[in-house]
């Protein structure tokens, strides 16, 4: 199971990072911002809880999306796993 997580959520920090470092560079384009959705509501939800701390912000918009967009990699990572182990040698 960790032999898993762990890429899946590297994976998914990875995307969490290119689809932050995206917003920037599209000048905080709407279509961007859709992609963002989670992190960016977890951050709203949370706004008050962290003193309206924008780098705390950043960071709860971050760990969320990776944890969302790792999900889909943890899946398909536990399939081949398991095809990969369930094919005959």
């Amino acid at each position: 199971m960790k032999s898993v997580l762990i890429p899946a959520l590297a994976i998914g920090a990875l995307v969490s990072t290119v689809l932050l470092v995206m917003e920037q560079l599209t000048d905080y384009s709407i279509v961007v911002m859709a992609w963002e959705m989670p992190g960016i509501s977890a951050a709203y939800l949370f706004w008050g809880a962290v003193r309206s701390s924008v780098f705390l912000g950043v960071a709860i918009t971050w760990a969320v999306n990776a944890i969302v967009y790792g999900a889909p990699a943890f899946v398909v990572l536990t399939v081949v796993k398991l095809a990969i182990r369930g094919s005959p040698k």
